[in-house]
């Protein structure tokens, strides 16, 4: 026989309410409340429960909250109605109370016949009403339950299910998850990275079975510092990941971040540049080497007049700044000196560049020098002395004349202003360590630049470096972008994992940066040509490395502070151009806070720390921070998702993922390397072989390809 409404209220009340404001609710629960279990939360669980879902009847709809604590007081026992026995003694009787948190409304939905015999709810945040003292509190059935944890519109991919309704599924759309950012926080150990890997495959998994006849037109790119992510998805047809790593293995790209894709502001950081001398001159050298250049390779022609091109109106931007100073006429011999420097550059250029006019600059400046150079000898020594008399105007005119057209039958002067200085050219590192040093001495500022100049030549020296900066493969910017970033409809993959393992410590930031730069930079244009956005994740791993808070009052920004610059833009302005953030970390304190606030969902793992516990709460009102004291003691493999991503904060247990398909970031099996064999009985062998790790240590970054070289011979 079916029950009424008020049957089925009567049925599941557990007590009144006892006290009410907007963010607290006091239930004092009913002497005859069940004590031990509560049969309609889909198992025999306990009751009453903390985070357990309660229910209050307010007008037409069920107010629905969440249980932050029990406890019991010591009252009188109610007075006996009818005959009494005044023998007795009434003792103190433990009153039960608990504090329920309101989170929103559960409405049932009315179907076209009338009368439901099996309703439906639709759950909504946000209270229209609060009761009023003396309602009725009642357990929620299994359906309501899972109404309440299911709610929610375009719920696409199934990511767990809810320990606290009944293992109802949790399931979340991916426009929320991913389009406003998620922060994925937890100790070491509590099931952070098999999250994120899942959270990646279970939505192309679900994309393939809704795009049945392509592949998904997704893009996920993981910045991956430890390495851990290549056996997630090498190998897997459904996801197809492009792997690039430092020395990689078969069937993985070279890692590959060119020099001429740094901006400005990134050689700034990596050289050490100070602001008032260093920095001017290093942008002034970035924007005349990559004036007019549009690739790099073998050099051309092209290339070499563009070099004396570039040296020629470097010469005649030194001499136009001496005229307008006077240099010629007041400190004379110091300039003649600089034309002799000059003229013997351009006799050994005279060969190679005769057809370019490049005698008229020489007669010019000796017909200069000759007219000005004086000698006498020196009585102490007996040798001569060469010194200059002021040089005239008509002599310093006449050399500029000369570079002048000599400049124009090769395409004028480069001035140095150039093209932008973070304009992605390419060129050589080379070729910039030589023009900052031509710059320097022009200048007369080459003691405040050596430190800079020799920086730079001693990381292009370096085998660890040359691996990723160097262009050797004639790489265009639009191979990389099509290769990290993915081709049109993603038909290369929908993942790329770069490995930033074995990148050198003094450019993994900079590396970093420069490719979380170049990816929001490239969707800028995307939509400036396209006029919509090319949706695309971005993955940050162990984030509190890359992005971690910063003093900005110092005038040096160090490579980790620009790193951090780069993804604090990301997260403020990502959203308009379809690239969204996942951020992993295990101590979100260190954090920038920028980032953080800027994040919209997330997903937190067992957090221990009291730090990173008083950050987090910090992200719920303070009516919902009851759920997250079970942060310290949640098992591995759950969670707790809160924010723009779920309707309300729940819990999560994540749903598995096979061995083969979990990230590399097992804890180290001490026991079963000691005894020889795993709790399954498998047999556990680490044999050492020194010998060849040595060699491949000392052989460079190049030993991996070298040994397998040998033994393919």
């Amino acid at each position: 026989m079916n029950q009424t409404p008020f049957e089925q209220v009567s049925a599941l009340r557990i007590g009144m309410v006892d006290f009410v404001s907007p963010d607290e609710i006091k239930v004092l629960l009913d002497i005859d409340a069940p004590e031990s279990v509560a049969l309609n939360t889909g198992a025999l669980r306990p009751f009453p429960r903390v985070n357990g879902y309660l229910l209050i009847p307010v007008d037409e709809a069920l107010l629905v909250g969440q249980v932050e604590w029990l406890t019991v007081e010591r009252s009188a026992f109610p007075k006996r109605r009818g005959m009494q026995d005044f023998g007795l003694v009434d003792l103190p009787y433990p009153l039960r109370k608990l504090r329920f948190n309101p989170l929103g409304t559960l409405r049932k939905l009315v179907s076209e016949g009338g009368l439901d015999l099996h309703p439906e709810y639709a759950f909504r945040r946000g209270a229209d009403a609060l009761p009023s003292v003396g309602a009725t509190v009642v357990l929620p059935t299994e359906k309501q339950l899972r109404s309440i944890v299911e709610s929610g519109e375009q719920r696409r991919v199934k990511i767990g299910t809810s320990p606290l309704a009944g293992d109802a599924e949790v399931r979340i759309d991916p426009n929320r998850m991913f389009g406003r950012h998620l922060a994925v926080l937890g100790n070491t150990g509590s099931g952070k990275s098999c999250s994120v890997a899942g959270l990646i495959r279970w939505s192309m998994e679900e994309a393939v079975q809704a795009h049945k006849q392509n592949r998904p037109n997704a893009r996920f790119i993981v910045l991956d510092p430890n390495g851990e992510y290549s056996r997630a998805f090498s190998g897997d047809d459904v996801v197809k990941a492009r792997i690039f790593k430092v020395n990689p293995s078969e069937g993985e790209f070279d890692l590959k971040v060119p020099l001429w894709f740094w901006n400005s502001a990134e050689w700034s950081s990596f050289t050490q540049a100070s602001a008032r001398t260093q920095r001017p001159l290093l942008r002034r050298a970035l924007r005349e080497v990559k004036a007019g250049r549009t690739g790099v390779g073998t050099e051309t022609n092209e290339d070499k007049k563009l070099a004396l091109r570039r040296y020629l109106s470097s010469r005649l931007i030194t001499i136009r700044k001496s005229a307008r100073s006077g240099l010629f006429q007041t400190e004379e011999t110091k300039f003649g000196f600089r034309l002799k420097a000059i003229l013997d550059d351009l006799e050994k250029k005279c060969e190679e560049f005769s057809a370019h006019g490049i005698e008229s600059i020489t007669d010019a400046i000796k017909s200069a020098l000759e007219a000005t150079t004086h000698t006498f000898t020196d009585k102490e020594t007996g040798k001569p002395v060469e010194y200059y008399r002021a040089f005239t105007e008509t002599h310093i005119n006449q050399i500029e004349e000369a570079l002048r057209t000599a400049l124009d039958g090769i395409g004028g002067i480069i001035h140095h202003e150039g093209p932008d200085e973070d304009v992605p050219l390419a060129f050589s590192g080379t070729d910039l360590a030589d023009h900052i040093e031509i710059l320097a001495e022009d200048e007369n500022v080459i003691q405040y630049l050596d430190f800079l100049i020799t920086r730079i030549r001693s990381f292009l020296a370096s085998p660890q470096m040359r691996t990723i900066i160097e262009n050797e493969d004639d790489l265009t910017l639009e191979d990389w972008l099509s290769d990290h970033i993915g081709e049109s409809n993603a038909q290369n993959g929908c993942v790329s994992i770069i490995d930033l393992s074995l990148v050198p410590t003094e450019i993994v930031h900079v590396v970093t940066a420069v490719i979380a730069r170049m990816t929001f930079e490239s969707l800028q244009r995307y939509v400036k040509e396209n006029g919509a956005s090319l949706p695309t994740v971005l993955v940050m791993d162990e984030a509190h490395t890359f992005v971690k808070r910063y003093k900005e009052d110092i005038e040096n920004q160090d490579a980790a502070s620009i790193c951090c610059q780069v993804f604090e833009r990301i997260a403020r302005e990502g959203r308009k151009f379809g690239l969204g953030l996942v951020l992993s970390s295990q101590r979100p304190s260190e954090l920038s806070p920028t980032v953080l606030s800027q994040c919209n969902s997330f997903l937190l793992h067992r957090i221990s720390n009291d730090r990173d516990q008083d950050l987090v709460q910090r992200f719920v009102p303070d009516n919902l921070r009851g759920l997250l004291r079970e942060l310290p003691s949640l098992p591995s493999q759950n969670a707790i998702l809160l924010g723009w991503a779920s309707e309300l904060p729940v819990l999560v247990k994540m749903n598995d993922l096979p061995q083969s398909q979990q990230p590399r970031s097992d804890d180290p099996d001490f026991w079963g390397v000691w005894v020889g064999q795993d709790d399954a009985g498998t047999p556990i062998s680490r044999e050492v072989d020194w010998q060849r790790i040595a060699a491949d240590w000392q052989a460079g970054p190049v030993a991996e390809n070298r040994s397998k070289e040998e033994d393919e011979t």
